[in-house]
């Protein structure tokens, strides 16, 4: 499976498989950044799987050097998939998640169907996919 584009209620996504390379720097945020510009998204994104370890430790900043690459290129970023295995472990985590979900540029969603219904309100439609495409 490759990297899909498709509208989602009126939005525009680059959706990336769960296979690939892991995202461990800033620079591999850089690479995918790459790939979805073409079909000039309004959300990117990427499964949870994609995501090193070290993402969730935030004491190593990973996080937060990747989570900056898609605040400083203005392209939202959407993880999804379920991080409760590093959220039960870690409250600074718990907190970092419940802000970034509490604003417009990273959201961490336990699904599609989750973003689908987070965008709805947003679109003010109530039409599904339109259309899907892959790269």
């Amino acid at each position: 499976m490759g990297v899909r584009h498709y509208d989602l209620h009126g939005f525009r996504v680059v959706e990336f498989p769960p296979e690939g390379g892991p995202l461990q720097s800033d620079r591999d945020a850089v690479d995918i950044i790459a790939i979805a510009s073409e079909h000039r998204p309004e959300f990117i994104i990427i499964p949870v799987e994609r995501f090193g370890e070290d993402f969730f430790r935030l004491k190593t900043r990973v996080a937060g050097e990747i989570v900056q690459k898609f605040l400083t290129y203005r392209l939202p970023l959407v993880i999804v998939g379920d991080i409760s295995k590093y959220t039960s472990n870690s409250s600074a985590l718990r907190d970092f998640v419940f802000e970034c979900n509490s604003g417009s540029n990273v959201w961490f969603m336990r699904d599609i169907e989750e973003l689908r219904q987070r965008l709805q309100p947003a679109a003010g439609k109530t039409d599904a996919n339109t259309s899907a495409e892959e790269a």
